[in-house]
C-alpha cells in the first residue's frame, strides 16, 4: 500500500470515528429535568427562569413534544444553559410542595392542583409553562410545538424580550 493510500485510509477511519462519536453525543445529551421541588431549591441559589412541561401519561402529542421536541440538540442546548427545566404530570397524585403551599390532587379535575393553578384552570396537555427569575407565572404555551417554533419561543422568554415586545412582534423579526 502506498503512502498516499495508508494517509487516505487513516483520514478515512478518524473521520468515521469521530462522526460516531457526535452521534453518541447527540443521542446521550439531554435536557436536565428536575422536579418543581428540585427547581425552587436551585433557584434560590442561582436565580433561573423555570420552563414546566406539564403533560398526562395519556397525552400523545405530550410523548411526540418528548421524542422530538425535547431531544433537539438546540432545545437541549438553550433549556439547560438558560432554564430550570422541570416536568410536571398533571395527573400526579402525591402532594407537592411549591413556594410554601402543598398542592393536592384534585378529584373533579382529575389533576394536582399545581397544574391546575400553573394553567389557571385551562386544562390542556401538552402544556408549557414559563416563570421568571422570582418564580411568579410569566405565560402558558399550550400544545404540541415544534423545534424550530419552541426554540424562537425560548429566546423570547430567555431574553426577556415578552417584557418589551409582544410576541407576534418578535416573531415576525425572527423571519
Amino acid at each position: 500500500m502506498s503512502k498516499h493510500q495508508l494517509n487516505t485510509v487513516c483520514v478515512a477511519i478518524i473521520l468515521l470515528l469521530t462522526s460516531f462519536s457526535r452521534e453518541r453525543q447527540n443521542k446521550t445529551a439531554s435536557i436536565n429535568w428536575l422536579t418543581i421541588e428540585q427547581a425552587e431549591i436551585l433557584n434560590q441559589k442561582i436565580p433561573k427562569k423555570l420552563v414546566i412541561d406539564i403533560y398526562t401519561d395519556w397525552c400523545g402529542w405530550c410523548k411526540v413534544m418528548d421524542k422530538e421536541t425535547y431531544r433537539d440538540p438546540k432545545i437541549i442546548e438553550i433549556i439547560n444553559r438558560d432554564f430550570y427545566a422541570v416536568k410536571l404530570n398533571a395527573e400526579n397524585q402525591n402532594s407537592i410542595r411549591f413556594l410554601g403551599k402543598t398542592y393536592e390532587f384534585k378529584p373533579e379535575y382529575r389533576c394536582n392542583d399545581l397544574a391546575v393553578q400553573l394553567l389557571q384552570g385551562e386544562l390542556s396537555f401538552p402544556n408549557t409553562v414559563f416563570m421568571d427569575e422570582q418564580l411568579k407565572l410569566i405565560t402558558a404555551v399550550p400544545g404540541y410545538i415544534k423545534a424550530p417554533e419552541f426554540v424562537h419561543i425560548l429566546n423570547y422568554f430567555s431574553s426577556n424580550s415578552y417584557k418589551t415586545t409582544k410576541w407576534d412582534v418578535y416573531r415576525a423579526k425572527q423571519n
